[in-house]
């Protein structure tokens, strides 16, 4: 075999030289640039959510739309860059086509499963995107921006819906052919897989904003309730300072989500909730109770507890969880009224701290309608937490219902005067 002349040869190696070094160079420009458009979204997300969450109304809904255009428009952006890279005309350029085009199709696999391994470290999860999602660790719930969290939640939802669809679109139409990369390996880019991965991020963050706010208001009740002696409990003279603080951390989970979650909150408008306090929205109660005496209380309190189980055997308190203002705000204060019952299990209460609890669970029942679209079961919790303050009271009568509605009516014309001051 005659070998090529020491000039040909030089040559051929100029030119495999600038090849290997065009590639690299093309080849870390992608890479590069996926890098570049993760840190943009990273920083819009970032900016806008603060570990006070003191934000107006405006900033947060202005920063969930930037956080959204920033990925579609970023990864727009990207597209028609790339798409220079394989219109050249040079020789380079025209060999390396099949490869970019492999790279572009790699590389957004490989961004979007990155970018959702960040999402989980800003949301405060110590693990990237995982399959598992009951061995998943969190750090210090007091240091996770929860508004962050819930703005994650409802992004990953965009992107599974629309980026998405909208990349896996423009690459067909741009980028299709390629065939540099090993069949082995399988396809570079599978919207299908990216899909299951961000709806399954979604959920857990969803999740995760609600188990937060739930264990904050948790913490809360917790100290209201081991704080004070209820056994030496004095006759209630007002609602507990306690209602206050639950509805006004309520009010900032409601403000949060009406701001990021799609779906209007219906304003239940009820004759018995309207005005003034009435008669007949403690009737119920009042008969419940007032059939109970203490020579009969073990028998009444079977029965009571029977029908109790009944009724939640037929009404499903936990519905499906949804990306919407009415499935998030009731979960919560679902779980809060759960975790509510139970606190009140651990105390013995004199007879004028079982009325103290009648009297805020009767006000909470009217207060809270105007937040929650699954009022029956809001209800039926809000009774078993009176039931269970009943069950540990040592002289369980209940307060008369002209004094209850007397005590609830001045409570809300305490609060109406406030409002009108502000």
């Amino acid at each position: 075999m005659q070998l090529p002349s020491t000039k040909l040869y030089q040559r051929l190696h100029c030119q495999l030289f600038h090849w290997r070094t065009t590639r690299d160079i093309i080849k870390q420009h992608i890479a590069t640039a996926f890098l570049h458009l993760q840190n943009e979204i990273s920083d819009v997300l970032v900016t806008h959510s603060t570990s006070n969450e003191k934000l107006e109304e405006s900033q947060l809904q202005t920063a969930m739309e930037k956080s959204k255009i920033k990925v579609s428009q970023g990864c727009i952006d990207l597209l028609q860059e790339f798409r220079h890279l394989i219109d050249g005309n040079t020789e380079l350029l025209v060999k390396l086509k099949d490869l970019i085009i492999d790279w572009v199709q790699e590389g957004f696999q490989d961004f979007f499963q990155k970018l959702d391994g960040h999402f989980h470290l800003l949301s405060g999860r110590s693990t990237g995107f995982s399959q598992e999602s009951s061995t998943v660790d969190f750090v210090q719930i007091d240091k996770v921006p929860t508004v962050l969290v819930l703005m994650l939640a409802q992004l990953c939802v965009f992107i599974e819906q629309t980026t998405i669809p909208k990349v896996t679109e423009d690459l067909a139409d741009s980028f299709s052919g390629g065939g540099a990369r090993s069949s082995e390996y399988g396809p570079p880019f599978v919207p299908g897989e990216i899909c299951r991965l961000y709806r399954s991020s979604g959920e857990k963050f969803l999740q995760h904003y609600i188990n937060i706010k739930t264990q904050k208001i948790s913490k809360l009740l917790n100290k209201r309730f081991s704080t004070p002696v209820w056994l030496k409990h004095k006759e209630p003279r007002e609602v507990n300072m306690f209602v206050d603080l639950l509805l006004l951390e309520f009010n900032g989970v409601v403000s949060e989500v009406k701001q990021i979650l799609p779906g209007l909150i219906r304003r239940h408008r009820h004759s018995d909730s309207t005005g003034s306090t009435t008669s007949s929205r403690s009737n119920p109660m009042r008969e419940d109770m007032l059939n109970r005496s203490n020579t009969n209380r073990s028998r009444s309190q079977f029965l009571e507890n029977h029908l109790a189980k009944l009724f939640e055997q037929k009404m499903e308190i936990f519905t499906k969880l949804e990306y919407t203002q009415e499935s998030v705000i009731s979960t919560v204060l679902k779980l809060c009224l759960k975790s509510l019952q139970e606190f009140v299990r651990l105390q013995t209460f004199n007879r004028s701290g079982f009325q103290q609890i009648q009297l805020d669970m009767e006000f909470l029942k009217s207060s809270l309608k105007e937040f929650i679209d699954d009022e029956a079961a809001i209800s039926f919790l809000l009774k078993e937490v009176n039931n269970a303050a009943h069950e540990r009271c040592l002289d369980p009568i209940p307060l008369e219902a002209p004094i209850l509605d007397k005590l609830i009516n001045a409570k809300l014309a305490k609060i109406k005067e406030q409002s009108a001051n502000m």
